[in-house]
């Protein structure tokens, strides 16, 4: 499934039609407490029906199966009535797209989708965009935090659209698989993809200058075909990130640079908050571990966002 506009889900079938669909009504009855039962990256069965629409025939879908996901990134709705949003699914990896300003994006926010990714196995890369942009300490600031997830084993690139820096590097990474782009709304996104696929043209969208927050432009997720091989799957810009589907003993697994250090503590069911002998705290307090890093851990730890930066 490429491409999802409320109860209309746009399917690509095997011979590359496109196929506007509908959930039939059995699918609906099993219990998916998800704001979007069938993501955007799906694979689907369904059965094709010709109903007549102003005396015209049309092919409409029918969609009665999903078939087992490989994986998918996940986030607290913000639709109260429903636990989860699936933000893609069947991934080969994540790109997440970080602006020091216009907008601002915090580590509290790249931690947990990293995080996420990490819970579902899914490889992530950072993009730090709209490098021409930034003065002097913006600019420390950013190589900063590269340096901070560089250490940890994710790799960071730069990029800017303007002057078309990082463009081959990131089509290289990108070629033959299947993408996620996600990011804060106004980081550019859309830009990016246009840039890779031009002739897409996709919507792109202003900053607010009271706040130096983006004003959404993606409003559903939709994938992409690109020319150089694989597929990207752009998505609408998220405010925050609720982390689900993992519980507080199996946190510190999804931080590379804390599971590695857990046989080192006194404790097999150590929290690295107060027992003694933690080689975790000792880490952190060398500076060994990104204070950051370890305030978003404890941010999860508390299911909350106490800890914010």
């Amino acid at each position: 499934m490429i491409k999802s506009t409320g109860s209309w889900y746009t399917v690509k079938t095997e011979e590359g039609n496109l196929i506007e669909s509908r959930i039939k009504g059995n699918l609906r009855l099993k219990g998916i407490r998800s704001t979007n039962p069938i993501a955007v990256g799906d694979q689907v069965e369904l059965t094709e029906s010709n109903e007549d629409n102003n005396a015209v025939s049309q092919v409409v879908g029918f969609i009665y199966k999903i078939l087992p996901r490989t994986n998918y990134i996940i986030r607290k709705s913000p639709n109260l009535s429903k636990e989860s949003h699936i933000i893609a699914a069947n991934i080969d990896q994540a790109f997440l797209v970080v602006t020091i300003q216009y907008p601002l994006t915090t580590t509290t926010f790249i931690d947990r989708f990293l995080v996420s990714a990490e819970a579902y196995r899914i490889p992530c890369h950072l993009i730090f965009n709209k490098i021409d942009l930034y003065n002097e300490e913006q600019t420390e600031e950013m190589n900063s935090l590269i340096g901070i997830y560089e250490k940890v084993g994710y790799q960071c690139l730069k990029l800017s659209a303007k002057k078309d820096i990082g463009f081959t590097a990131l089509k290289s990474m990108m070629t033959n698989k299947t993408n996620v782009f996600a990011g804060h709304s106004g980081v550019g996104k859309s830009t990016i993809i246009n840039s890779l696929q031009p002739e897409m043209m996709i919507k792109t969208g202003i900053i607010s200058e009271a706040h130096f927050s983006g004003k959404h432009t993606t409003t559903n997720s939709e994938m992409y075909e690109l020319d150089f091989g694989g597929y990207i799957i752009d998505t609408p810009g998220i405010k925050g990130f609720g982390v689900l589907e993992m519980e507080k003993e199996e946190i510190s697994h999804y931080f590379p640079e804390i599971f590695k250090l857990l046989d080192g503590c006194q404790y097999y069911n150590c929290t690295h908050t107060h027992e003694p002998q933690c080689a975790v705290k000792k880490s952190v307090e060398e500076g060994e571990i990104a204070q950051s890093r370890y305030n978003s851990y404890l941010g999860l730890l508390e299911g909350e966002e106490k800890y914010r930066n």
